[in-house]
């Protein structure tokens, strides 16, 4: 969890979301603190996304020890991972 991703299918293409749950080894929830919300994040197949090598640390550290993540912390983070 906690790794940035790229959508390359749906209405969400060319988006950058992080990973904040795992559902089976088809799906992922994504959430991107602006349009998926950690409260509804998106349900989409791992094959429809392209995996980026930045791991935001501090959300996946927070999110595996089920410490709350606020949207405001997960866009910033994201923010900054795309432009670094």
């Amino acid at each position: 969890m906690g790794r940035v991703v790229c959508a390359t299918a749906g209405r969400d293409k060319d988006k950058y979301f992080a990973i904040v749950g795992i559902v089976d080894e088809q799906y992922v929830l994504i959430a991107d603190g602006v349009y998926r919300k950690l409260s509804h994040p998106k349900r989409k197949k791992i094959k429809h996304l392209s995996f980026r090598p930045q791991v935001l640390q501090s959300i996946a550290d927070k999110l595996q020890q089920d410490k709350k993540v606020f949207d405001a912390e997960l866009k910033s983070a994201l923010t900054s991972a795309q432009q670094g």
